[in-house]
């Protein structure tokens, strides 16, 4: 994706000053909870599932069902020190002709596996920069797609935007393809801040690139944006959800800068004593969520925000909302196709990953066997922490008695869940009704410590911290 970073609640109430530094240091605390993109979560995908699983897996997609497709970019012509993507920096055209090749080349093989023309209900171009492709790359790509796959006009064809790869010839093959949504990464309009993180992004270039997408019919405009940068203030980053809203976008995305060195060491370059602390990056969350909310956005579940006609908004308030690995959606596909290095699929089995080395994905494509190299199976017992999950995740409650019925489960199975959601319910966090379960509008930022209480796989560790906090 073109920001992969931490997540956090959008704040919408403030708490009393006394307890601000503890709430903001529990808010740190709670983002580095699972995200709950999948459950399991990646940190339960090892090497016990490979190509072999993945292919059977694939065969086992109902024949009738449509399908979601992920495709991973996995390159940037320049390196943005904030990311946590999986991409690398290329500045001439040979790594992409070749990983074009092998993408075609993995499509064809999935589709055999596959056994027919699935409909595609959603499909997503994420990276790395999607927007480094030419014209020429996109054509291929779509060529081959749409002999694989029945992408009818009803598809969502979502792209995420680097504005500084733009030109009107990718532009018109991207529109040509089909491409109806686009996600623009922003972060923020600060050129001190963007000079910190090494991606100078100038406003203009912003609301051209919108002007153009527009301009070619594809007016569903997502942008992305990034609190507790190097250098950011509550006023900064209300000034650039301002230049943002003159854009009109569709939604409105405010994610929280994981600074992780030991595991990104591109982001040693990033100015640490620059960064703001918990409180600020507190504040500038809140002061955003309140900004956006009084231009007529509706929050969405942790991060997200919509206007009110927007497809995100209407799922939520019919209780549609989902939550994948591209954040939140409205598709409902039961099975997601990864392609590309890093790509994650979820299948009727459970969860699979290809190889995040470009060079070893190309090399297993060329042996005619999947880039596998990690995954999770998932058991009937996943299937339901899972569900009650989402809905906490999307909806802030759950009534966990219809979910477990909906399976042809007894709710009292998550009996040991229950037992570890008494200290939050103590404290008001949680409001149990039976076997519902709300999470009150002034703690929504704990709605990730409550969903950890349904998660088997957590250290027990993590459970203590979640009851003592």
């Amino acid at each position: 994706m073109a920001t992969v970073v931490e997540l956090r609640p959008a704040v919408q109430t403030s708490p009393a000053a006394p307890r601000r530094a503890e709430v903001a240091q529990t808010a740190l605390r709670a983002a580095r909870l699972p995200r709950y993109t999948s459950y399991p979560t990646a940190l339960q995908f090892d090497a016990a599932v490979g190509p072999d699983q993945a292919a059977a897996w694939m065969r086992a997609v109902p024949a009738d069902e449509p399908v979601s497709i992920y495709v991973h970019v996995p390159f940037c012509d320049t390196l943005c020190w904030f990311c946590g993507c999986h991409t690398r920096v290329v500045n001439v055209r040979g790594p992409i002709e070749a990983y074009v090749r092998s993408l075609v080349a993995e499509i064809e093989m999935v589709a055999g596996m596959l056994g027919r023309r699935h409909r595609v209900s959603h499909l997503h171009f994420g990276g790395g920069s999607p927007t480094i492709l030419e014209p020429g790359d996109i054509d291929l790509i779509f060529r081959t797609l749409t002999r694989a796959f029945d992408i009818g006009s009803e598809a969502e064809i979502a792209l995420e935007i680097d504005p500084r790869d733009l030109d009107p010839a990718r532009l018109d093959a991207w529109a040509t393809a089909g491409v109806n949504r686009a996600s623009l990464g922003v972060q923020d309009l600060d050129p001190e801040v963007q000079k910190a993180i090494n991606r100078i992004q100038p406003a203009e270039a912003t609301a051209q690139a919108v002007q153009e997408l527009r301009a070619r019919g594809i007016h569903a405009i997502n942008i992305d944006l990034v609190h507790g940068l190097p250098h950011q203030t509550v006023e900064g980053v209300i000034a650039t959800v301002d230049q943002v809203l003159t854009l009109a976008p569709d939604r409105v995305a405010l994610f929280g800068y994981a600074h992780v060195p030991t595991l990104k060491p591109h982001q040693r370059l990033v100015p640490e004593h620059a960064l703001p602390g918990a409180v600020e990056r507190l504040e500038q969350a809140e002061a955003a969520a309140r900004r956006l909310i009084a231009a007529g956005y509706a929050g969405i579940g942790l991060d997200h925000f919509a206007r009110p006609e927007d497809s995100l908004a209407v799922a939520q308030r019919e209780g549609r909302l989902r939550r994948n690995f591209q954040g939140y959606t409205t598709d409902m596909a039961t099975a997601i196709l990864g392609f590309g290095p890093s790509a994650i699929g979820d299948l009727p089995g459970g969860y699979v990953q290809n190889t995040t080395d470009v060079r070893a994905w190309r090399e297993a494509i060329a042996a005619g066997r999947l880039g596998t190299v990690r995954g999770v199976a998932v058991t009937a017992d996943d299937l339901l922490r899972r569900a009650v999950i989402e809905r906490l995740m999307c909806d802030h409650a759950v009534d966990v008695a219809a979910v477990a019925a909906g399976q042809g489960r007894d709710p009292a199975e998550l009996a040991d869940a229950f037992a570890r959601l008494a200290p939050l319910e103590a404290r008001g966090v949680v409001v149990r009704d039976g076997w519902r379960l709300t999470v009150p509008a002034g703690m929504t930022p704990d709605v990730q410590r409550v969903a950890t209480c349904f998660d088997t796989y957590l250290n027990p560790a993590v459970w203590a911290m979640v009851a003592a906090e």
